[in-house]
This record gives C-alpha cells, structure tokens and sequence, in this order.
C-alpha cells in the first residue's frame, strides 16, 4: 500500500525503481513486439497503456499470420 501511495504522490528515486520493478513483473507476458512498442511509446513520450498495446500487437500478428500464412516466430511473439 505505501508502494502505491509513493507512485501516485510525486516523482522521486523510488518511482523509478518501482516502475523498473512493474516493468521487469510484467515483463513474463510481454514478447519482444510487446516490449518494442513500449520503447517506441516511452521514447516518443507517449502514454503506456498495457491493454492497448496488447491489442495492437495480437491484431498485428493476426494480420501477418493472415498474409503470409506463416506464424510469427516463437523468439518474437510468445
């Protein structure tokens, strides 16, 4: 609970340890497209949403399973 109310009180050292924290937790579901696109996002300063970028990264692999006919590779999409 206090890791919590630390989050959304400021931006101090522990923030960042704590989100370094929820990033390497969340990363077990997280496959490298997942991973890139949040890169992608933190460097542009763009929000980070987990939901949605899951969405746009299964629609992508959907698409390239629908074009090539192939599936996408486990090393990259889990």
């Amino acid at each position: 609970m206090d890791a919590l109310k630390d989050k959304l009180s400021g931006h101090g050292s522990g923030d960042k340890t704590q989100t370094s924290n929820t990033a390497g937790g969340s990363s077990q579901n997280e496959d490298y497209l997942d991973k890139g696109l949040d890169s992608f996002e933190k460097k542009k300063g763009l929000p980070v949403n987990r939901d949605t970028n899951e969405k746009i990264t299964d629609a992508a692999r959907g698409a390239f399973e629908k074009v090539t006919g192939k599936d996408v590779p486990d090393k990259i999409s889990n």
